[in-house]
């Protein structure tokens, strides 16, 4: 596979679940006693992830595959960085999450809070506060949630993949009128801190200096 990304693969895949271009989402059925304790483990599990790094892979609908590092440091905070030739950086500062192209120097930003990313880097993690559990599926090995926006502001969904023993986070899928763009993680490290360069803001705009 080429590694070619474009914006919209990006967000797809690791941001944005965009008002316009998803795939509606469905009603939430109620969820059994074993269903809700997947969620309740998958919520303790996440609140209990500080600071991680790790490599990921990304398919966009059409098959074609991207990978990188990625580092993570609640909360608010994450950095994903595509390998070569691909010139894609995307970094959450706890308040922004800016798309940037490291050969253009061109970025994008978007409040954390309007996207995916905001659902397991928050402070409290609340799977059931916010989104709507549509589905919990058993996998070889594992469970996966599947969630909808709750206050309808946006249309699609988002499954989170989880291994079961040990529990920890592998990857999720961002399903939309496109099709599907999975990332699947490869590696996930816990770490006890990382470097706040990491997360800064690339390429912020210049200071204004007074002078005319």
């Amino acid at each position: 596979m080429t590694q070619h990304l474009n914006r919209r693969d990006t967000l797809a895949g690791l941001i944005a679940l965009s008002a316009t271009g998803l795939a509606g989402a469905a009603f939430a059925a109620p969820l059994s006693a074993d269903d809700k304790a997947l969620v309740d483990k998958a919520t303790a599990y996440l609140q209990g992830l500080g600071s991680a790094k790790g490599r990921f892979i990304q398919t966009d609908p059409r098959g074609t595959q991207t990978q990188g590092s990625f580092y993570l440091q609640r909360p608010g905070k994450a950095r994903f960085a595509y390998d070569a030739p691909a010139s894609k950086l995307l970094v959450s500062d706890g308040r922004f999450v800016s798309e940037a192209d490291t050969r253009l120097k061109t970025v994008n930003r978007y409040p954390l809070g309007q996207t995916p990313l905001a659902l397991f880097l928050a402070q409290d993690v609340r799977l059931d506060k916010g989104v709507v559990i549509t589905k919990v599926s058993r996998l070889d090995g594992g469970f996966s949630l599947t969630m909808a926006d709750g206050r309808k502001q946006t249309r699609g969904t988002l499954t989170m993949n989880f291994s079961d023993s040990p529990i920890g986070l592998i990857g999720w899928v961002v399903s939309t009128v496109q099709g599907a763009t999975r990332v699947r993680l490869t590696t996930l490290e816990r770490v006890g801190g990382l470097d706040a360069k990491l997360f800064a803001t690339p390429f912020p705009p210049a200071k204004k200096t007074g002078r005319p």
